[in-house]
């Protein structure tokens, strides 16, 4: 027990004086470590890193699309990316007497229903469980996984919102024999993406009509978890980019009700006749089931006119319909 103590405090003390030596080497960059704010007995489990630079010990990143310091992409394009590391045994609290780590789990991170799942969460989650050796008490950190945060918007009058994420992770030390426990780290830090000052004129943001509706309306409120995910596959619609257009354009709707009106998922240029059309308004009869996205609030009246926009231009995959940008 003792020398467990002994090796745990030695590695400890070694650990931080690597990342002490390593923040003064000629060139070397800069990271900034994100505790969890709990006991300094147990901060020093486990730590997210970011290459931005935060003052004190603060736990938000706030970032505005586009800033080359904090977006990983350094492009304008609607949503920051933020590079995040998972780091263990850290060394950066000389009080943490603690080492060794049994387990760590990200939130939300594993695609079985979860609503809140996240695949960036379940990426960094990936990164733990593939490159960090729990047999080892020594400090080490994965590489760095780029969580995306998407901005609110476009709205009407070319506005943005803050886009937000909170990133949680867990984690359990070893059993301590003497205290008769594991001890727990909980560490949490938030992502804030803002717009860029130069508002949020659409044609900037998105490619086409069709992209503006894979990435603020499919990726945002269909392509999630439980839903039309390549994991899920309800209605074996798959609505993924990449997936999207050819599973909706021309199809038959698996519901036999709606293939028995001589219904398409989207016919182009009839939006009457447009499965997914009555499935966003919600104007659905007898077997026609559910308002999509179902269990989440209707979709923006703006939103569903870019929609019936679309589909009333002959839905094409490229370009942009008037009215939609």
């Amino acid at each position: 027990m003792v020398s467990w103590m002994i090796r745990g405090r030695r590695q400890l003390l070694l650990s931080g004086l690597a990342l002490w030596a390593f923040s003064w080497l000629p060139g070397a960059a800069e990271a900034s470590i994100i505790a969890g704010g709990g006991s300094r007995k147990t901060d020093c489990l486990a730590v997210f890193e970011t290459p931005v630079e935060l003052p004190g010990n603060k736990r938000t990143i706030v970032c505005v699309d586009g800033d080359s310091s904090c977006d990983a992409d350094g492009a304008v394009n609607g949503r920051c990316g933020f590079d995040l590391k998972t780091c263990i045994n850290s060394g950066f609290e000389p009080r943490c007497t603690l080492s060794g780590v049994e387990s760590v789990f990200v939130d939300h991170s594993i695609d079985n229903g979860d609503p809140k799942f996240d695949p960036d969460f379940q990426a960094l989650q990936d990164r733990i469980d593939g490159e960090l050796d729990l047999d080892d008490d020594a400090f080490q950190c994965t590489g760095d996984v780029t969580v995306q945060v998407v901005l609110k918007g476009p709205l009407p009058g070319d506005r943005c919102r803050s886009g937000k994420k909170r990133v949680r992770m867990t984690a359990y030390s070893d059993y301590d024999v003497a205290a008769g426990k594991s001890f727990v780290d909980k560490n949490t830090v938030k992502l804030v993406c803002k717009p860029a000052p130069n508002g949020c004129v659409p044609r900037d943001l998105f490619s086409s009509t069709y992209d503006r509706i894979q990435n603020q309306i499919f990726n945002q409120s269909c392509a999630i978890s439980a839903c039309h995910d390549s994991e899920s596959g309800a209605g074996g619609l798959l609505l993924e980019g990449g997936a999207s257009y050819s599973s909706l354009v021309g199809a038959t709707p698996s519901n036999g009700t709606a293939a028995g009106l001589g219904w398409l998922l989207v016919k182009p240029s009839d939006a009457e006749e447009s499965f997914l059309y009555h499935k966003i308004e919600g104007s659905l009869g007898q077997g026609l089931g559910d308002r999509m996205p179902r269990g989440r609030p209707k979709l923006k009246g703006f939103l569903r006119d870019i929609i019936e926009l679309w589909i009333q231009d002959g839905a094409p995959d490229t370009g942009w319909v008037p009215g939609t940008d």
